[in-house]
């Protein structure tokens, strides 16, 4: 909801300030400008990126504006429950656990756990589902990144087009200048789309990629805790710098 804001805002800014200026909210409205930046955006990230990337990459867009940062305590608290109930009803007992979370990573370990995997294989395997998932999500989010340095280019595309129809038309001069105006609206969608949304986009989504994985790194570690036969009060100790990264991130998110 907060990023839904800053797009809010960024839209206010741009529609105000030309408002004050004295300038119409018509005079922003081309959608010639509008296909020429988008499509070409488009073209140029799908001739780049592989599909499966360019289709990361948008399901990590809508999620970018629909996730919650990983709540550190929660997932703490889940692991003491799950150490508790392992030293009450054995390892097995954790494989019912694992068929009611969400998060593929934790299932697959409370998994392992309950197989009997001893500590250094579920480190081993978890450890490369980490960070495979983490690198194909930060290469997913070039696409973006590449979105926001291809939109102001196509932008001036858009308007040097704009400016060649203008120059045909000399005949009639009385429309040169109203011409020229809805020539640039090229630049603006392009300057705009890429430092307004997609760029910080795709800074956004970094931080949570980010964060996801430092959360899962936790759980990883206090897995692996719970198979070496460590005590709840123990893995608290051993994580407590994770909850202190947690914090941080909480006061500038």
């Amino acid at each position: 909801m907060f990023g839904f804001l800053g797009i809010l805002l960024a839209f206010l800014a741009i529609v105000g300030g030309n408002y004050l200026g004295g300038g119409k909210l018509s005079e922003l409205y081309n959608p010639t400008a509008a296909m020429i930046v988008v499509g070409g955006t488009l073209a140029a990230a799908v001739i780049q990126a592989p599909r499966e990337d360019f289709k990361r990459a948008w399901r990590l867009f809508g999620w970018a504006y629909t996730a919650a940062s990983p709540d550190f305590q929660a997932g703490m608290t889940s692991l003491r429950s799950w150490c508790l109930l392992a030293r009450r009803r054995g390892m097995v007992a954790l494989e019912a656990e694992g068929r009611k979370v969400d998060d593929p990573f934790v299932a697959n370990g409370l998994q392992l756990l309950a197989d009997g995997r001893s500590p250094e294989v579920i480190r081993s395997v978890l450890e490369v589902e980490l960070i495979a998932n983490e690198q194909r999500d930060l290469q997913a989010v070039r696409v973006i990144e590449s979105l926001g340095g291809y939109a102001p280019t196509l932008g001036i595309i858009g308007t040097v087009l704009g400016l060649i129809q203008v120059m045909a038309n000399l005949a009639a001069p009385e429309t040169l200048g109203q011409g020229i105006a809805t020539a640039f609206v090229s630049t603006i969608y392009g300057v705009g789309v890429a430092n307004l949304l997609l760029i910080p986009t795709a800074n956004k989504i970094k931080r949570l990629v980010q964060g996801r994985a430092q959360y899962h790194e936790m759980l990883m570690d206090g897995l692996v805790y719970i198979a070496e036969g460590q005590n709840p009060e123990v893995i608290r100790q051993r994580l407590q710098g994770y909850l202190g990264a947690d914090n941080a991130a909480s006061k500038t998110a």
